[in-house]
């Protein structure tokens, strides 16, 4: 991989001047990245796949279960999620990375122990806190070990561990689903575990042994800060250093571009919301509009899934390639494209009067939607500054996480106050998507002159 000649650098230390980072060592860190994303989608769509078990054994209703499945998970990430991806800026990337994937692991089995709703909303409040600077220090990391022409490529690559986890999800979960519904409760001392809460147990395990993985990363050395990059004083007091661990200066730096940051922030928060809404209700709604199982759904969902998420993985690395030929807004352009097709293809699945035609529609919006997610993250790598680029991440992924996580309570309180008869969740989807989707388009559409703009002026100064 081409490089400048760089004296050593101590890991997690700063280089001034990009350094030549091991192609192999790269990738080995990519690889142990993608592992890491399958786990966190991997136990997402799980948990998605038990929806109705959870809501017929702990008596839930549709609002209570979507408050479960989404924001339950994100109140501790409101306090703890801006400073861990600061530890990300700070301190080597692989430790942060780490010792994250270990505590998530223990947070996942401890769900299953969960022996009444109030219980299970504590494991899964933590959840999202534990997992909260996977995604900042993992951009960061990759966004040093790759050199500028090759960073679309690794974050193409990094989709496999969405792919992967999006479709073993639906298939082995709902296999396993099916295994443990015949199972009766266990009884171990004063605790009582349901059959499908064993599923939860084991699948933390997977995440203590990438914990152990991270470890053999080899750090990147990180590019200096730019030269107009904001900098904390170097007489700041303790709670000057405290605000800006808190992330002040990287909301200072998204603040200073509005016209560049916070389309694309918006954009990312509505589709959140109807993206993470419609993957929590989608095995729901297939058992109550068409009458299928969770191994049928989950069989169906896995080669779908499957199709969809590979072709958009080709389609939008050859689509970002081609436009990048004549516009240096390809990223932001590309995005706005891949919005426009989830938008007509989620509301024509809710439409499609049956399983399998829904189902094929719902994968091309998976496929629209994977296609726009490579040059989305890119796009914000690009123009983030060198020296709080995991912060800024975070604060971009925040919009990702929190309103992610409303999306199956916002779907289950219109379905609740709306709708009403849970035969008709159907319309409950149709609404949120019909509202969401074409405002997220409209945003990321009107990001793309201000990021245009940008594009040139870091070229200009070198970067």
């Amino acid at each position: 991989m081409a490089g400048v000649a760089v004296t050593a650098v101590p890991e997690g230390g700063v280089q001034h001047e990009r350094a030549e980072h091991p192609a192999s060592a790269a990738y080995w860190a990519l690889f142990v990245i993608v592992l890491a994303t399958f786990l966190t989608f991997f136990d997402a769509i799980t948990f998605g796949m038990l929806a109705e078990r959870i809501k017929h054994d702990f008596g839930l209703t549709d609002s209570q279960l979507g408050f479960l499945a989404g924001p339950a998970s994100i109140i501790c990430y409101l306090f703890v999620g801006i400073p861990l991806a600061r530890l990300a800026d700070v301190y080597p990337r692989k430790y942060v990375l780490g010792a994250g994937a270990a505590l998530v692991g223990v947070i996942i089995s401890a769900g299953g122990l969960a022996q009444s709703f109030g219980q299970f909303v504590g494991s899964r409040v933590f959840l999202a806190a534990g997992g909260s600077a996977h995604a900042p220090a993992s951009y960061s990391l990759l966004a040093d070990a790759f050199p500028p022409r090759k960073l679309t490529r690794a974050f193409a690559l990094l989709q496999f561990g969405f792919i992967g986890g999006t479709t073993l999800g639906p298939l082995i979960g709902g296999m396993l689903v099916m295994m443990t519904a015949p199972w009766g409760p266990t009884h171990l001392g004063p605790l009582t575990i349901l059959g499908w809460q064993w599923i939860l147990i084991f699948m933390g395990i997977p995440s203590l042994l990438v914990g152990l993985l991270f470890l053999t990363i080899k750090e990147p050395p990180r590019m200096a800060p730019a030269a107009d990059a904001p900098m904390v004083p170097v007489n700041a007091t303790f709670g000057r250093k405290v605000l800006t661990f808190m992330g002040l200066d990287a909301f200072r730096a998204i603040n200073a571009k509005p016209r560049v940051y916070y389309p694309l922030f918006g954009a990312l928060a509505l589709s959140a919301v109807e993206t993470f809404g419609l993957q929590f209700w989608r095995v729901p709604f297939m058992i109550r509009t068409f009458g299928w199982n969770e191994g049928q759904i989950g069989a169906a969902l896995g080669i779908t899934v499957l199709i969809a998420s590979l072709s958009g993985l080709l389609l939008g690395g050859l689509f970002v390639e081609w436009l990048a030929k004549r516009y240096k807004d390809a990223n932001v352009r590309a995005a706005t494209c891949c919005a426009a097709g989830v938008t007509v293809c989620t509301i024509t699945a809710i439409l499609m009067p049956t399983a399998w035609g829904s189902l094929i529609m719902f994968g091309l919006s998976g496929m629209f939607g994977i296609a726009g997610a490579v040059p989305q993250n890119a796009a914000v790598q690009r123009v983030a500054p060198n020296d709080m680029r995991g912060q800024v991440t975070a604060f971009y992924l925040f919009m990702f996480t929190f309103f992610g996580a409303m999306g199956s309570y916002v779907v289950g309180k219109v379905q609740d106050v709306l709708i009403g008869d849970p035969t008709q969740l159907w319309k409950a989807l149709l609404i949120t998507a019909s509202v969401l989707m074409p405002l997220a388009t409209f945003l990321m559409f009107k990001a793309i002159r201000p990021y245009h703009e940008e594009v040139e002026r870091l070229e200009v100064m070198g970067r």
